[in-house]
Formats: C-alpha cells, structure tokens, sequence
C-alpha cells in the first residue's frame, strides 16, 4: 500500500507531458498481412508456408500450401521474426552473423536461414516469412 501511494505521487509530480505521453507505432492489418500472404503464396511453390508477423512478432496471417510439411509453419515464423527484429532478410542477417556477432544466432526465436524479409513502413518494420520444403 505504501509502495502504491508512492508510485501514484511519482507519477503525479510528472510534468503534464510525460504523463500523457502515448507511443504511435504503425503495425500491420489483417487486411495488408492477408494480401502480403495470399501474394507471396501465390508467386511461391505449392509447399511453401507463409507467415506474416506483426512488428513484435506476433502471427497475423499463416498460409501453408499443398504439400507443406507441419514443421514449416514454425520455420516460417521464425525467419519473419529474425527479418523484423534485424531489419533485414534473414539471409543478409545469417551471412552477417557468420563472422561477426555470432551471439546473437543464440538468441531466442532468430534463425539464420533465407525466407525471412522485412517489410518497411518509414522507418517501422513488419516482417514476412517463408520456408519450403
């Protein structure tokens, strides 16, 4: 209790500015992650899997084509996140990783194989992933 009557008087010293202070970040619609799918789908081959992430990679949209394996979907998933979180293709980024910051291949969710391309709005990413069989 007093750990809260702390807080909400921190809180209310605030200058008015920082109170109200709310982040804008564009993201991505159903609408644009079912068009970005349904195009990727469309100009890949049939066993391809298609995930569009949001920008912090969350599933929007997920497309498995004919003959796909039950694996791809998590691949795909992770290629759009490791393309989202880096700002890059996911080949630019494992090719990059080889030599230098190799950490971060360590990290949670990144994989450093080809499919994964970010998508960019300004300076906002979204990302879009892939993987074949």
């Amino acid at each position: 209790m007093i750990l809260r009557a702390a807080l909400l008087t921190a809180f209310a010293t605030l200058p008015f500015t920082a109170q109200a202070q709310v982040l804008m970040e564009p993201n991505v619609s159903i609408k644009m992650a079912l068009t970005i799918a349904t195009t990727a789908i469309e100009a890949c081959t049939l066993r391809t899997t298609v995930v569009v992430t949001d920008r912090a990679g969350r599933i929007r949209v997920f497309l498995q084509g004919d003959g796909a394996q039950p694996h791809n979907l998590e691949i795909a998933r992770r290629k759009a996140y490791t393309a989202g979180t880096f700002g890059r293709t996911s080949l630019e980024w494992a090719q990059r990783t080889e030599t230098q910051t190799q950490g971060q291949r360590m990290l949670t969710d990144v994989l450093p194989l080809q499919g994964g391309v970010p998508i960019k709005f300004g300076d906002a990413t979204i990302e879009i992933g892939r993987a074949h069989v």
